[in-house]
């Protein structure tokens, strides 16, 4: 079971109304009789330790607190010019003309190339997931790649 940490904003609302009465008193001290008046600090947000509003445990990985218009991370977002995407329109680092970090000196994705010993590649030079002796997340129950007739009928 989740749990969701929501702010006292009663407490948070007390206080922020007490600084405010205790600065109101410390302008009019402050003023010498010109007119003058000192300037104001501004106040940051109060801290926030723990989840969102909505539940998600790290802030930035929220959909609804940091998402862009579009629904998706802001950073990851074309229509709004992410920071993770490149000038041809690919995550920056997948492009192969940006010199990705995630494609190696053959021209491949990294953990997809045999020669450099990706993660993806099993022992016995094939690709993880499709691999029937590794037991890939692809082979259906029967032993057969993807889904047999018998997997889809049920």
């Amino acid at each position: 079971m989740t749990t969701w940490w929501r702010p006292d904003l009663e407490r948070i609302r007390a206080e922020i109304a007490a600084e405010a009465a205790l600065e109101a008193e410390v302008r009019v001290e402050a003023s010498d009789g010109d007119g003058v008046k000192q300037g104001t600090k501004r106040k940051r947000a109060p801290y926030t330790k723990g989840p969102c509003e909505h539940g998600v445990k790290y802030r930035s990985r929220c959909k609804v607190c940091g998402a862009c218009p579009h629904g998706r991370q802001r950073y990851r977002c074309k229509e709004c010019g992410g920071s993770q995407i490149c000038e041809h329109g690919r995550q920056r680092s997948y492009c192969k003309e940006c010199g990705g970090s995630e494609i190696c000196e053959h021209g491949r994705e990294r953990n997809k190339c045999k020669e450099c010993g990706g993660s993806g590649i099993c022992e016995h030079g094939r690709q993880r997931y499709r691999c029937k002796e590794c037991g890939g997340a692809s082979i259906c129950e029967h032993g057969r790649r993807y889904s047999c007739k018998q997997c889809s009928s049920q």
